[in-house]
């Protein structure tokens, strides 16, 4: 069975990071590009990065200078799972965050399998 499941998640205050874990059973996640999403309250899913199997890493978000280096993804192999770690975290940043096993990173995804979410709230 190929799952993938979620931890880290939480309430911050701005300014503050958050790193958040997305880990394998089944299969392992090199054989996988894992992609990070994320959807805010009444907005549609939008694509935050994604690690190839080569472990390249694509930066959807980083097209605008202040939003450059807040989203770094990383995996490791030996714990076979992807960490998504933010920074310099925002209100605008609250969403529920996805990671998904998929074919290649690229949009728009067909995913595998979907990691169950987990809640990343913003708040001052």
């Amino acid at each position: 069975q190929l799952q993938l499941a979620q931890s880290g998640g939480g309430l911050v205050q701005p300014g503050e990071s958050l790193s958040l874990s997305c880990s394998a059973s089944g299969f392992t996640l090199d054989s996988y590009a894992t992609g990070w999403y994320r959807q805010a309250p009444g907005q549609g899913r939008e694509g935050v990065g994604c690690i190839g199997r080569s472990g390249a890493v694509t930066d959807w978000l980083d097209y605008l200078p202040s939003e450059k280096g807040r989203f770094t993804i990383s995996r490791d192999n030996a714990k076979n799972t992807v960490y998504l770690q933010t920074s310099s975290l925002k209100v605008e940043d609250t969403a529920v965050y996805y990671c998904a096993a998929q074919l290649r990173c690229i949009l728009p995804t067909q995913a595998k399998v979907w990691g169950q979410g987990t809640q990343v709230t913003v708040s001052s």
